[in-house]
C-alpha cells in the first residue's frame, strides 16, 4: 500500500521564520542553472515579489521599477528577488527583449522561477485556479524572519517608494508612526 505524504506546511506569520525556497534563476542567463535559497540571503534584509506573468502588462512596470531603484535597496543591506511561477526559458526571454516591445531588457536582480509553484504556495500567493501568483511582497529580515507582507488584487502595481519606506522603518528600530519617513522621530 503507497500513501502519499506531503510535507509539513509552514504557517506564513509575520514574526515568524519565513517558508524557505529553493529556485532556478535568471543569476546565469547563458546556462539557466543557478538556484537561490532563503539561506542566500543570510546576513541580509531580502525584498521577494511575486508577480502573476511575464510578458503582461502591470507586472514589466513592477520589475523594472525594482531595478531601477536597487541601489536604494543596495544601500540599506537589502537584495530583491522577484518571482513568478514562469520558467527562467520565460523569463531570459522577457529580459532579452527591450522595454519598448514589452519586456523588460536587462534587471540588476535575479528572477527566479517557481515553475513547480510550491514557493507562492507556501507565501499564500497562489492563484489555484489559475496557476499564476498574486502581487505578493514580503520583507524578510537578516536572520530569515518574515517582518512585513501585503498582498495585492492582480491587477493593481506596488509602490517601490512604499517598500523602501517601509524597509527603513522596520530598520529604524523604534515605534514608526502613520505616515513616517526616514528622518522623523520614532515614538
Amino acid at each position: 500500500m503507497t500513501t502519499n505524504v506531503t510535507a509539513p506546511q509552514v504557517e506564513l506569520k509575520v514574526g515568524k521564520p519565513a517558508p524557505d525556497f529553493n529556485m532556478l534563476t535568471t543569476k546565469n542567463l547563458e546556462t539557466l542553472e543557478e538556484r537561490v535559497t532563503l539561506a542566500d540571503y543570510k546576513g541580509k534584509w531580502l525584498v521577494l515579489f511575486f508577480w502573476p506573468f511575464d510578458f503582461t502588462f502591470v507586472c514589466p512596470t513592477e520589475v523594472t521599477a525594482f531595478s531601477d531603484h536597487l541601489d536604494e535597496f543596495h544601500d540599506l543591506d537589502c537584495e530583491v528577488l522577484g518571482v513568478s511561477t514562469d520558467s527562467v526559458y520565460t523569463h531570459r526571454a522577457w529580459i532579452q527583449t527591450p522595454r519598448d516591445q514589452n519586456g523588460i531588457g536587462p534587471v540588476k536582480f535575479p528572477l527566479a522561477s517557481d515553475f513547480t509553484k510550491e514557493t507562492a504556495r507556501a507565501y499564500g500567493v497562489l492563484d489555484e485556479e489559475t496557476g499564476a501568483a498574486h502581487r505578493g511582497l514580503f520583507i524578510i529580515d537578516p536572520e530569515g524572519v518574515l517582518r512585513y507582507q501585503v498582498v495585492t488584487d492582480m491587477n493593481v502595481g506596488r509602490s517601490v517608494d512604499e517598500t523602501l519606506r517601509v524597509l527603513q522603518a522596520l530598520q529604524a528600530g523604534g515605534l514608526c508612526p502613520a505616515n513616517w519617513k526616514p528622518g522623523m522621530k520614532t515614538l
